[in-house]
């Protein structure tokens, strides 16, 4: 009998994140949290925080439980072409970390959504900041980002999802509920794998990547901020088009009129 895939539960801090609370922990091969995320259940597995995550909200963790930050994903990140073509907020690099160091067969993403243009709360915790939708140059697309990560990741033998049941959403995933990411077997997941597979345009993929190795914009330590003259808009957005292009026969039209947050 085949074994069960291997799915790796990557939560962020959208509202929605709460509805995981009570799912047992025995259904996932880990559970990876972004930064305010360790709130939501105590047996988490990784942390993984933004550089200027404050001190004071880092939590103690027990001996299982280990915390990564900069010093970890950068590298990672790196290895799939670094944070300007990835996009540079905390849903995305924690997302090739774990891609990179877990490898899971499954990634499902709770709590990334990034719509934030509801009323009431922006974060499982009250109003916090809407990251992804900061003026940066990275992060035109966010479902652009999401398609090239979603490609990105199937190349490595890990198929994102979406455990969202919420309407909208800048992930491109497909969306599948807890109890079907749970009863997924080897068999089902191959033939996801393949359906995707079959439905990305190959000749967009290759152009987008030719673009990223004719613009060059890689800066191994990660902070491409520092490089903000170095670095057109036009070029990403072009990009941008192309990972659209990639995956348009597989999701729906991006969203016009959001916010966003991880």
């Amino acid at each position: 009998m085949d074994a069960s895939p291997r799915v790796t539960l990557l939560l962020g801090s959208a509202p929605d994140v709460m509805r995981c609370a009570s799912w047992p922990k025995h259904a996932f091969a880990g559970i990876v949290v972004i930064n305010n995320a360790w709130r939501v259940r105590p047996d988490w597995d990784v942390l993984v925080h933004a550089g200027d995550f404050p001190p004071d909200r880092m939590p103690r963790p027990e001996p299982t439980q280990r915390i990564f930050s900069a010093a970890h994903y950068v590298p990672a990140q790196n290895s799939f072409g670094g944070f300007v073509y990835a996009g540079g907020t905390m849903s995305m690099t924690a997302a090739y970390w774990t891609v990179h160091s877990r490898r899971p067969d499954v990634l499902a993403f709770l709590g990334c959504d990034m719509i934030y243009d509801h009323s009431g709360d922006t974060h499982f915790y009250g109003t916090g900041r809407a990251d992804p939708l900061r003026d940066d140059v990275t992060l035109q697309s966010l479902e652009a980002k999401s398609a090239r990560l979603l490609i990105h990741a199937l190349r490595r033998g890990t198929l994102c999802v979406n455990l969202s049941n919420l309407p909208r959403s800048r992930l491109v995933f497909p969306k599948l509920s807890f109890a079907e990411v749970r009863d997924l077997s080897a068999a089902d997941l191959a033939a996801m794998k393949a359906e995707l597979a079959a439905g990305i345009d190959v000749k967009a993929v290759d152009a987008a990547e030719t673009m990223e190795r004719e613009f060059d914009y890689f800066y191994e330590h990660g902070m491409y901020w520092n490089h903000l003259d170095e670095i057109d808009g036009a070029d990403l957005a072009r990009i941008d088009r192309l990972w659209l292009e990639a995956v348009e026969g597989l999701t729906a039209p991006p969203l016009e009129q959001c916010s966003a947050a991880e």
